[in-house]
C-alpha cells in the first residue's frame, strides 16, 4: 500500500465495520461518557480476553466500584470474582488495586494524560496507555494491538517485527489526522474478516490497496 492510498483504504474500512457490533472499548467509553479510569480498567481487563467477556466484565465490577477510592474497598477476592473468566484475572485484580493506590498517592485520584506517565501503571503497557490517551483524552496517540500490527505490515504499508517498531514507523509515516481511530478501525475488521490465518479476501474491498504480504492461504 502506497502512502497516497491510506486515506481512501481508511474510508472503506470505515464503512466496512459499521456491520460489526462496536468494540468493547467503544461501548465503555459512549456508556461512562469516556470516564478515563473506566477506560482504563477495561484496557487492563481487556488484554488477551475476548470483547464479550470484557464487557460483562467490567459491567459486574462497576457495580460494585467505579472509582480509584471506592475499588480500594473492595477485597482483592471480590475483585477476581467480579472480573472472572478475564484472561489472568488474579493478576489484574492485583493491578487494579496497585493502579488505585497510585492513582491516589500520586495523581489525587485523577488517571494522567499522558503515555510516560500510564506506563508507570501496574499491568499498563504502551498498547493501553495510547488507548487511554486516544480514547478517554482525545489526544494523540497510536494504539497497537496484534490486529494493527498484523494488518499494517499485510497491507505493506510497514514492515516490522513487532507491535512496539510498528507503533514507531507508524507514528512516522501516518498521517496525523489518522492516529486516533487507526485502532478503532483496524480491531473490528481484523477480528471479523482479515483474520490472522486465511482472511477473507474474497470479501475485502481493500484488493486494489492491500500487497497481501504473508498470506499464503484466503478465503
Amino acid at each position: 500500500m502506497r502512502q497516497d492510498q491510506i486515506t481512501a483504504a481508511l474510508r472503506i474500512v470505515k464503512r466496512e465495520i459499521r456491520q460489526w457490533e462496536e468494540p468493547v472499548l467503544g461501548v465503555v467509553a459512549r456508556e461512562s461518557n469516556r470516564d478515563p479510569f473506566r477506560i482504563l480498567i477495561s484496557c487492563l481487563l481487556s488484554l488477551r480476553t475476548k470483547d464479550k467477556t470484557t464487557g460483562e466484565a467490567s459491567a459486574r465490577l462497576y457495580a460494585l466500584a467505579h472509582q480509584p477510592a471506592t475499588m480500594l474497598t473492595l477485597p482483592l477476592r471480590q475483585i477476581e470474582q467480579a472480573i472472572y473468566p478475564v484472561c489472568f484475572y488474579r493478576t489484574k485484580a492485583k493491578s487494579i488495586h496497585a493502579i488505585c493506590h497510585r492513582l491516589l498517592d500520586v495523581y489525587g485520584g485523577a488517571v494522567p494524560d499522558s503515555i510516560d506517565e500510564l506506563v508507570t501503571l501496574s499491568g499498563v503497557g504502551r498498547k493501553t496507555a495510547n488507548l487511554v490517551v486516544t480514547v478517554a483524552f482525545g489526544k494523540p496517540g497510536i494504539c497497537v494491538d496484534i490486529h494493527v500490527h498484523r494488518i499494517s505490515n499485510r497491507w505493506g504499508y510497514v514492515k516490522t517485527e513487532t507491535p512496539e517498531e510498528t507503533e514507531v514507523a507508524l507514528r512516522n509515516k501516518l498521517p496525523k489526522q489518522h492516529w486516533i481511530t487507526f485502532n478503532d478501525l483496524l480491531v473490528p475488521y481484523g477480528q471479523h474478516l482479515c483474520q490472522p490465518v486465511s482472511p477473507f479476501c474474497s470479501k475485502c474491498k481493500l484488493t486494489e490497496y492491500c500487497d497481501r504480504v504473508g498470506v499464503a492461504k484466503s478465503r
